[in-house]
């Protein structure tokens, strides 16, 4: 499994519009081949900023079958004119882990 890890930063004062662009966005992802889960989380310490983290089977699931597809363009209509800077998008394997338990 592949993590996506995308940085977002909103334009000021949009993150209301943003997030309820987002509720739209989500299901266009998850109706995606290889799509596995999401979240969106929203920071704490600087307005504006989200971390959106995506669980992909494959690397190609995201950067071939998701981003050359039609509905990655509607994904962007939606979502990409909330964002400055434009996001970095990175891609991650597990190494190590652990899963429930006591802490």
């Amino acid at each position: 499994m592949i993590l996506e890890v995308a940085m977002l930063q909103v334009k000021a004062g949009q993150e209301a519009a943003f997030e309820a662009a987002f509720a739209e966005a989500q299901a266009i992802i998850s109706g995606m081949a290889g799509y596995v889960s999401h979240q969106l989380q929203r920071c704490l310490e600087v307005r504006g900023r989200y971390v959106l983290l995506v669980n992909w089977q494959t690397l190609e699931d995201h950067t071939v079958g998701f981003r050359s597809s039609a509905e990655y363009q509607d994904w962007k209509r939606l979502l990409h004119h909330f964002y400055e800077p434009l996001p970095t998008v990175e891609h991650f394997e597990l190494v190590a882990g652990q899963t429930g338990g006591a802490a």
